[in-house]
C-alpha cells in the first residue's frame, strides 16, 4: 500500500522542507500543486511570481473546475512507482476532494509563525520578489484568493505539525508521522 501525504500551509511554513526530507529518506515522490502552474508560465514566458501564479491557478479553477489540480495529481499517482507519495502546497479543501479518497491518503498541515515565515522567505528567494518582499508586503500576500483559504484547512487536517523549533525538531515529527 502506498503512503500519500497531502501537506497544506501558509507560504514558508515548511511544506518544502518536509517534502526534501521525505523525498530523502523515504523515497517518497513529490508533486508541488504549483508545478503545473511554474511549468505553464515557462512556456508563455511569463515571470513567476506570487501575482501571477495566483492568477493563472484562478484562470484555471475557474476554466477546468476547482478540482483540476488534485485530479492531475491523481493521474500521476496512478503512475508511480513510489510507496510514499507527497502533494505538496495544498490551497483549499477542494483540492483534496478528488485525492482524499484514494486508499492511503493523509492530510498534513504544517503551521508555522508569521515572523518565522517571512524569514525563511526573505531568505530562500524561491519566486522572483521574495529577496525584496517588505514584512509588510508578506502580510499584503496572504490577502491574495489563493492564500485566504489556506489557514483554514488546518481544521481538515488529520495531522497538524507545529514548525517554529529545529530542523532537527521537524524531522522527529514527520519520522513519527510516518510510523504512523
Amino acid at each position: 500500500m502506498k503512503i500519500i501525504i497531502g501537506l497544506a500551509g501558509e507560504a514558508a511554513s515548511g511544506k518544502g522542507t518536509v517534502s526534501k526530507y521525505l523525498q530523502e529518506k523515504y523515497g517518497a515522490r513529490v508533486y508541488r500543486f504549483s508545478d503545473f502552474l511554474r511549468a505553464t508560465l515557462n512556456v508563455w514566458h511569463l515571470e513567476i511570481n506570487r501575482k501571477n501564479l495566483a492568477n493563472l491557478s484562478l484562470i484555471m479553477r475557474n476554466g477546468f473546475g476547482e478540482d483540476v489540480f488534485s485530479r492531475a495529481l491523481a493521474q500521476e499517482i496512478s503512475k508511480s512507482e513510489n510507496k510514499v507519495i507527497v502533494f505538496d502546497g495544498i490551497r483549499r479543501a477542494s483540492d483534496i476532494e478528488y485525492i482524499k479518497t484514494i486508499e492511503g491518503f493523509g492530510f498534513v498541515y504544517v503551521e508555522t509563525s508569521l515572523e518565522k515565515r517571512y524569514e525563511r522567505i526573505s531568505n530562500r528567494g524561491e519566486n522572483l520578489d521574495d529577496n525584496t518582499k517588505t514584512f509588510e508586503q508578506f502580510k499584503k500576500d496572504h490577502e491574495l484568493e489563493t492564500e485566504k483559504g489556506i489557514r483554514e484547512l488546518k481544521n481538515h487536517a488529520d495531522i497538524v505539525i507545529e514548525n517554529n523549533g529545529t530542523l532537527e525538531d521537524l524531522q522527529q515529527k514527520i519520522d513519527e508521522l510516518v510510523r504512523k
